[in-house]
């Protein structure tokens, strides 16, 4: 199999970029896209550190993300399994980017830019939920926030779909497959519920 090497090579095999797609890149928040980004509440986030790249899932009740202007954006660091790849990505190398979603919206809102993680107790009282604190905050210095073109959640059906998860591998399959039957299994899957509900914030 040939791969494509050079950007000049890359380049041939797709057309110029239209005016929009060139035009629609801000450094700021703009009014538009500040309400669409507010009534977000999951984003994917992008990382890279010295291991490689991490993506990972943040979701909220409300906004997944708090303005602290129109060039910074601040997202709690909620429960999770204390691999922390994500935020040890971004203490080493702060490089960010953060892909916003709405639910029944193919339009999805990019935001890059640079991290930092800060344990501040002003900033992380400003997300208290049911009496709890993310342990930590992660600031994100807007450069670039844009749209995405709308066609791959389009293809995908991502909205209209329906719940097409019946008969997928459990995570409790998962992580017996890969530790040989030592963690996982029927039992994790069963205790999962209990222990999400009592553990979200």
């Amino acid at each position: 199999m040939d791969y494509l090497t050079t950007i000049e090579a890359l380049e041939a095999q797709y057309g110029t970029p239209g005016e929009a797609a060139l035009r629609k890149v801000a450094d700021r928040l703009t009014p538009a896209y500040r309400e669409w980004i507010m009534a977000s509440r999951l984003c994917v986030v992008s990382t890279v550190g010295p291991e490689g790249t991490d993506g990972s899932p943040r979701g909220d009740d409300g906004p997944v993300v708090l303005e602290l202007d129109d060039r910074r954006l601040a997202l709690p660091d909620w429960m999770g399994n204390n691999r922390i790849d994500t935020l040890r990505n971004i203490v080493r190398d702060g490089r960010v980017s953060l892909m916003f979603f709405v639910p029944g919206s193919n339009n999805v809102i990019r935001v890059n830019g640079t991290g930092r993680v800060t344990a501040d107790e002003a900033l992380r009282a400003r997300f208290e939920r049911q009496g709890k604190l993310p342990r930590t905050v992660v600031v994100i210095e807007i450069a670039e926030v844009y749209s995405q073109c709308a066609r791959a959640l389009m293809r995908a059906r991502t909205w209209g779909a329906g719940d097409e998860s019946a008969g997928l591998p459990t995570i409790g399959r998962m992580l017996a497959e890969v530790t040989a039957g030592e963690v996982g299994g029927e039992a994790y899957d069963r205790a999962w519920p209990e222990r999400a509900k009592t553990s979200l914030w």
